[in-house]
């Protein structure tokens, strides 16, 4: 085969293996082949248009039928690749020790069978309950009124931006990252020591591995089990990757989207959404806050990818192939078992999963799996200084999942003055993050709901809720070593210049954390000392625009992203931690030419 791998297309098509060939039984459908050989080509020819930044129409159009002729079992794993002038060594397929191979078979079978439990429909209401649906549909339905207007052209849905907002919220506002617990004693920070006997309410929610975490201040032993079950985590709402993608991929069942369960056998878990709009499978790490960026693993972190399978109600694939762009090396460390082994193992459990599927639902799922083969074969390497963002995809979608940079999410976004402003001559801005809102005090108190809809621009920030102190406040990322984030105010354009700036910028440092606030215009600049209280300043008299930034840098450790914090308040704080006051004056004509 010019293209190793492609024989997974010729199966589909209803070829069949011998000893030392490929046949095409005289039973065969010819019509079938013919079918998928054309889905597979307008899959090509979608990507190519793509490429060359050509308007394209969906890759599967609802005309497309395949009529198979037997019921579908086939969703091998295999490997693609373009490049065929380099050897695999022989040793690539040699399957490992036997307990080996038997371990990583069993692994996929109790996946296969745990992601049963997200189909639960009062689990699915349960994890519904803790959404807050409505504020995230308003927040994507805002946000895809102006990318509509960016992109008229878009076929970007409500869907993929409610999807976004469901990861955000997830990261910032519901799960917790646990590395060590606090002590239930003295809230003094816990060091790791060794495991405790699970309990039979432990094991009730899968925890046969139990923790214990131990306080040097008091000697408190503390345990922390490692709950298996989504719906425990939908009350203890902390833990790490397995817990995260766990209760995750629940909340998007909850939600209506059709989702799979990540495994990666290099320790990591993670969840993918099929979109409609898009008609593809979308990475989803609900840990780092990232969608779409599947090399994020192999050259952000530099993992040494082997095996990675998703899991869905319907089939398991091998899915390794998107996570990678080093095919050939991947396929070198292959070894646990041989590749027979594993696509027949993989066959027969979709054979019977998919037995009872009407044939709709396996149509359905023959058309995904042929985009999917495709996406495999197709070359994919990162861009310059991302940390694994698509080379696929609008501008559009990259813009909004911030790909068009390392972390960078420049907004754009500029406070006018309005015709009531205008006329007061003053523009009154606060905000809360507790509220997590903007009150626009010069324009009859308008709220501005989600902090990001008022950055100027921002790298690497967050906002960060901290449910077991009940604080909240804005930060770096996690494992961001520095961070910026701004606010802009334009008067010139509409007439205007400014007189005087009160500016009120709160924040606090931990460790050896710092935090650096620059207020600056056209004119001129000053820096600020992030202090409670409200400073003056009369030196931007004419100027016609105004940027408040702050800087993000330092701490210790792997929590030193937290030891910058702006605008920290507890969650029943009624205080606005943000504020800035300008008063304002007109540009006369003479000003102008001056």
């Amino acid at each position: 085969m010019p293209v190793k791998g492609a024989v997974e297309c010729l199966f589909e098509m209803g070829f069949q293996e011998e000893e030392t060939h490929l046949v095409f039984p005289k039973n065969a459908s010819v019509q079938r082949l013919k079918r998928i050989r054309d889905l597979i080509a307008a899959e090509r020819n979608r990507r190519t248009a793509a490429n060359k930044s050509i308007p394209i129409s969906p890759p599967l159009s609802a005309s497309a039928h395949v009529q198979p002729s037997q019921p579908e079992t086939s969703f091998r794993a295999r490997p693609f690749f373009n490049d065929t002038s380099t050897q695999l060594p022989a040793q690539t397929f040699r399957p490992a020790t036997d307990n080996s191979a038997r371990s990583l078979l069993a692994t996929l079978k109790t996946h296969f069978q745990q992601v049963l439990m997200y189909e639960d429909m009062r689990l699915q209401q349960k994890a519904l309950a803790c959404i807050p649906v409505e504020d995230l549909k308003k927040i994507a339905n805002e946000k895809l009124l102006c990318a509509t207007k960016l992109d008229p052209e878009s076929t970007i849905n409500l869907e993929d931006f409610l999807l976004l907002e469901l990861l955000r919220w997830f990261k910032e506002d519901f799960f917790q990252w646990i590395d060590s617990v606090c002590c239930s004693t003295c809230g003094q920070v816990t060091e790791s020591s060794g495991s405790l006997p699970p309990s039979s309410e432990d094991q009730r929610w899968g925890a046969e591995r139990v923790e214990n975490h131990l306080c040097r201040k008091c000697h408190t032993s503390n345990r922390f089990p490692r709950y298996n079950h989504a719906e425990k985590l939908l009350e203890t709402r902390r833990g790490r990757c397995g817990e995260w993608a766990n209760c995750f991929t629940l909340c998007c069942r909850a939600m209506g989207f059709e989702a799979r369960f990540v495994w990666c056998t290099t320790d990591h878990v993670w969840t993918e959404v099929y979109s409609t709009s898009q008609k593809r499978w979308l990475h989803c790490d609900p840990c780092e806050n990232v969608c779409d960026k599947p090399l994020l693993y192999e050259i952000g972190w530099g993992k040494k990818l082997s095996y990675i399978f998703a899991f869905s109600k319907d089939e398991v694939v091998d899915v390794s192939w998107r996570y990678s762009c080093k095919h050939t090396e991947l396929l070198t460390r292959r070894t646990q078992l041989g590749e027979g082994l594993l696509r027949q193992t993989i066959n027969k459990l979709n054979s019977e999963r998919k037995h009872f599927l009407p044939q709709e639902r396996k149509q359905e799922l023959l058309e995904r799996y042929i985009v999917e083969l495709v996406e495999f074969i197709s070359p994919k390497t990162p861009n310059p200084g991302e940390l694994g963002g698509r080379i696929s995809g609008s501008v559009l979608w990259k813009v909004t999942r911030g790909e068009t940079g390392t972390h960078a999410q420049n907004h754009g976004f500029s406070f006018l003055a309005t015709e009531k402003e205008k006329t007061a001559k003053l523009f009154h801005l606060k905000y809360s993050a507790a509220e997590n809102n903007y009150i626009r005090v010069s324009n009859d108190n308008e709220i501005i709901h989600n902090w990001e809809k008022g950055v100027w621009k921002m790298n690497s920030v967050l906002r960060k809720v901290e449910q077991d102190w009940k604080m909240v406040y804005i930060a770096r990322t996690e494992g961001a070593a520095s961070a910026r984030v701004s606010w802009k105010f334009d008067c010139g354009s509409v007439g205007l210049k400014i007189v005087n700036v009160s500016i009120r910028s709160t924040s606090q440092t931990f460790q050896s954390g710092n935090i650096q606030w620059h207020l600056h215009s056209n004119l001129t600049n000053v820096d600020l000392s992030g202090d409670q209280n409200i400073h003056s300043f009369a030196n931007f008299n004419g100027s016609t625009e105004l940027i408040l930034e702050a800087e993000m840098s330092g701490g210790d450790g792997d929590v030193a992203w937290q030891h910058t914090q702006l605008f920290r308040q507890s969650l029943d704080d009624h205080e606005y931690p943000m504020e800035i006051i300008i008063t304002l004056k007109d540009i006369k004509i003479k000003d102008e030419y001056q």
